[in-house]
């Protein structure tokens, strides 16, 4: 692994201008369900709707800005889920979220710095399960219970109807110049 010890130094991709997720496509078990909680419970806009040929399933995108989408893929005979092998069993803190290899643990969601609390409360006055935010650092345990210089990422943890892990999340202090510093553009090709 490479630990950046240089923050403020560019992050670029020598391989391929990446310019983000287009898509992350997850499976669901009751697509109305789905639709109504990301929808009202999310806010999030419901951008384009498929039916799978031959009774397949549904396959539904909403929209996260910037152009990317969240999808939904819907099977009429998908595997129940496996919580503690695909996704994780409970929320960070209750020392079950292990997963699978290969497996998703949880979608994080870049939410504004200063909408943190009140966002917090939404989602509380919403009915959702909702974890303290937490401040992640480089300590022994990577959180602190006090915002200080050394907190990269602050974060909140909840369930959809589902039990895949939802996480807002937002850089701050020197995470933000670790995020701002990434960059799409391609320096040099791979010789391959």
């Amino acid at each position: 692994m490479n630990d950046r010890s240089d923050p403020t130094s560019p992050i670029r991709n020598r391989e391929f201008a990446l310019n983000g997720i287009n898509h992350l496509a997850l499976v669901c078990s009751d697509m109305q369900r789905t639709v109504d909680f990301y929808t009202e419970v999310l806010g999030m806009p419901l951008v384009k709707t498929l039916e799978l040929p031959g009774g397949m399933g549904q396959h539904f995108f909403f929209g996260l800005g910037n152009g990317d989408s969240l999808a939904f893929f819907w099977f009429p005979d998908a595997p129940a889920a496996t919580p503690g092998l695909a996704a994780p069993r409970g929320l960070p803190g209750t020392g079950m979220l292990t997963s699978g290899v290969a497996s998703m643990n949880h979608v994080a969601f870049d939410v504004p710095e200063d909408k943190m609390d009140e966002y917090r409360r939404r989602l509380l006055d919403k009915g959702l399960e909702v974890t303290e935010i937490a401040n992640h650092d480089d300590s022994r345990r990577t959180i602190s219970a006090d915002m200080h210089e050394g907190v990269f990422m602050r974060s909140m943890y909840f369930f959809d109807p589902d039990g895949i892990l939802l996480e807002f999340a937002c850089w701050s202090n020197a995470g933000k110049a670790l995020a701002g510093n990434q960059r799409n553009d391609v320096l040099e090709p791979a010789v391959h």
